[in-house]
């Protein structure tokens, strides 16, 4: 898959079939969020990798009702939790940088997975305490993100995007690109 098909053919997936994920594609994925650029490169993020069933319940009750992504955590055959330590990365201009850097861990991971034909969805509305607990991370580590990962039950249409008049600027906010 071109790069370009990953990153406008990567959607939210909330519904996976019971089909299993090989190895080899979860060890690409892994690779992909491995290799991801990071503050002055010190690689803050740990990733668990969840498959039992008891783990994925307690996952998903650190998810509100409401959050459209609790049926996923259960039903997807893979779980995986994003952890980063806030004290292996950095704060310039008191920027949490290991935000950053474990955001872009988990995008690299996310394309990887749709161009193995995979899906995910950045689940970020958690009770962190609770998700701690169910996966017994160690302070300081934070839990930053989860996402399911499994084979698509379907793929959902584009969503809607801002045209780039409306993101983007030339030299000073506001002042439209030529």
């Amino acid at each position: 898959m071109d790069l370009y098909e990953t990153l406008t053919g990567r959607r939210s997936i909330r519904r996976y079939t019971e089909d299993p994920v090989s190895d080899e594609a979860l060890l690409k994925v892994l690779e992909a969020a491995r290799i991801a650029p990071s503050w002055e490169n010190r690689q803050c993020w740990r990733f668990i990798i969840v498959r039992e069933r008891s783990v994925k319940e307690k996952l998903a009750a650190s998810l509100p009702e409401r959050n459209p992504c609790r049926r996923a955590i259960t039903a997807a055959p893979i779980v995986i939790v994003l952890c980063a330590d806030p004290a292996a990365s950095g704060q310039p201009d008191g920027k949490e940088y290991y935000l950053l850097d474990a955001g872009l861990a988990m995008q690299q991971l996310m394309l990887a997975a749709h161009a193995e034909g995979l899906g995910t969805c950045w689940v970020a509305w958690f009770k962190e305490a609770v998700a701690r607990e169910a996966c017994n991370v160690p302070a300081p580590y934070r839990v930053v993100a989860l996402t399911p990962l499994g084979v698509p039950a379907r793929r959902p249409s584009p969503r809607p995007r801002k045209a780039l008049s409306e993101i983007v600027f030339a030299e000073e906010w506001d002042r439209p690109l030529p």
